[in-house]
């Protein structure tokens, strides 16, 4: 049975949508009934293209030129489709990416990929309800770091291999919240720098393989890091020279001088797969993924032009190759991500699972609407060809897609990265020129009155964080002592030092607790909210 309408670049058929089957007349597709799902793999690609989009390159062709580390949705709906839409016009052939997992939790990637060969559904949520459907091909293998350290150092190591990319969170940098120097007494660090020790970390692995190479004479990879991070690349730069040093300092020169690290900004709402994602392949496309991903329409890609030895063409492909990736990396990480963070933890104290839904609620939407508009634009430069006012109206949109059913505790989860990288900027930026910091603090108590692990049910709040424990500690002696929460100065700083920040802190934290979220926020929306 074929499905006409998910052809690569159109939308997918939809439940009710009247489609052509087999060339016969048209039925409308709830009345459809796959006689066998098709399990997605190498040898079932013809068989898939029945029914989805798959690549439309000989995939035997490919050779690899980057390994990425942190293979997850967000990787697999973003760079790796960049590099799918490049191998689509015949482009970057010799760019094919393998993914390397460095931690134990990494072993459910390392066996899908190897059962799919590498494939993979990337399916596309449109606002309209229509799913577009497209098997991609661009990670042609994965090696699991824990099973085989040696396979994993020499795929980076290999001559091929010309980008080391990462995608290992805000947290994966090993840098300290408020000094930002590299942890050099982190236990996994330590036994990293022991003489003859085999690498488990990241920073131990690609610093091992940069050793081989040098010591080859094939000369160094690029280290480019796609985490939602201020100067991502300068990050990057800073840890990985940094544990280069430790380990010989000569060899940490050789990095510093050879190694380039560029900076990106990265963009596309990706919530985690459900099973209703799977069923939803099999029942309407007859496709058996066992983790594909949801995405929603919107991509960018902002990526600074500093590379060691080449780059695939990624203009191509519609990524932004800059010279200066900060003014737009600042309007993403200040407006989107922080005013996902706005909205996170209120809508969940006021009852909300799903951001649509939250979103559609005339009190949120307000509310994070006035934090971009009064406390995260003013923090933000001029962005060459953005109209900030336009790229915040499709911040609220994309916010309220019905279709893409992001969840508030993805919003909510590994606040102490997130926090720190996000909000706290604008707070600091915006007292330092005496600008407008209440939705900043209320957000912050909020974030303190989440943490304390029982919503205003009195039912309990699973803090999925590095941190929880410690937090939810903090947060729970907030009763007696409102600071209790912000005086963590590894978080914080000295902004518990700052009258003007606290006084906005306590008021929002005691309003949440005598009145609730909803109260609070419509106290903050009244001419007079002291």
């Amino acid at each position: 049975m074929r499905v006409i309408a998910t052809a690569s670049g159109q939308r997918g058929a939809r439940v009710g949508q009247r489609v052509t089957v087999g060339g016969r007349d048209a039925v409308p597709l709830r009345s459809l009934r796959w006689h066998a799902m098709v399990p997605l793999g190498r040898a079932t690609l013809a068989a898939c293209a029945e029914r989805i989009a798959t690549p439309s390159y000989d995939r035997a062709r490919l050779t690899e030129g980057v390994v990425h580390i942190g293979v997850g949705g967000f990787h697999r709906a973003h760079q790796a489709m960049y590099h799918e839409r490049l191998m689509s016009r015949g482009e970057a052939l010799d760019w094919a990416i393998r993914g390397l997992g460095v931690l134990e939790a990494d072993r459910r990637m390392k066996d899908v990929m190897d059962a799919q060969d590498g494939l993979y559904t990337l399916i596309v949520k449109h606002p309209d309800g229509t799913l577009e459907p497209a098997a991609m091909g661009a990670i042609v293998g994965y090696v699991l770091a824990p099973d085989d350290p040696q396979a994993a150092i020499e795929a980076m190591a290999a001559a091929s291999t010309r980008i080391v990319s990462l995608t290992v969170t805000e947290g994966g940098y090993n840098l300290h919240h408020v000094t930002g120097e590299f942890d050099a007494d982190a236990p996994s660090i330590v036994a990293d720098l022991r003489p003859g020790a085999t690498p488990r970390t990241t920073f131990g692995l690609v610093t091992e393989a940069l050793r081989r190479r040098r010591d080859r004479g094939l000369g160094a990879f690029t280290v480019m890091s796609m985490d939602n991070l201020e100067g991502n690349g300068h990050l990057a730069r800073r840890a990985f020279t940094a544990f280069a040093r430790l380990r010989d300092p000569a060899l940490g020169a050789w990095v510093g001088a050879h190694v380039r690290f560029p900076n990106s900004m990265v963009d596309r709402i990706t919530p985690q797969t459900t099973d209703a994602d799977r069923e939803a392949l099999r029942e309407r496309f007859g496709v058996d993924d066992r983790w594909p991903v949801v995405c929603e329409p919107y991509t960018q890609w902002v990526l600074e032009d500093d590379f060691a030895c080449g780059r695939p063409p990624y203009e191509h492909a519609g990524v932004q190759v800059v010279t200066d990736v900060r003014p737009y990396e600042l309007m993403k990480l200040r407006l989107l991500n922080a005013g996902h963070q706005a909205l996170g933890y209120f809508a969940y104290l006021a009852g909300y699972r799903y951001v649509d839904e939250a979103m559609r609620d005339p009190l949120l939407r307000r509310f994070v609407r006035a934090y971009l508009d009064e406390e995260g634009t003013p923090a933000v430069p001029p962005v060459p060809s953005i109209d900030l006012d336009e790229y915040k109206d499709a911040l609220i949109e994309r916010f309220s897609s019905p279709a893409v059913r992001d969840t508030i505790p993805r919003l909510c989860a590994e606040s102490s990265d997130r926090i720190p990288k996000f909000l706290l900027p604008v707070v600091r930026e915006r007292l330092a020129a005496g600008g407008e910091i209440k939705r900043s603090a209320a957000v912050l108590a909020a974030w303190a009155r989440y943490a304390e692990g029982v919503d205003e049910q009195g039912e309990p709040i699973a803090v999925v964080d590095r941190l929880s424990d410690r937090l939810t500690a903090a947060a729970r002696r907030q009763r007696e002592d409102p600071d209790a929460f912000i005086a963590d100065r590894e978080l914080f700083g000295g902004l518990a030092d700052d009258e003007r920040f606290v006084a906005a802190y306590r008021w929002a934290l005691r309003s949440l607790y005598e009145r609730g979220a909803r109260a609070t926020l419509e106290r903050m929306g009244a001419p007079d909210d002291s």
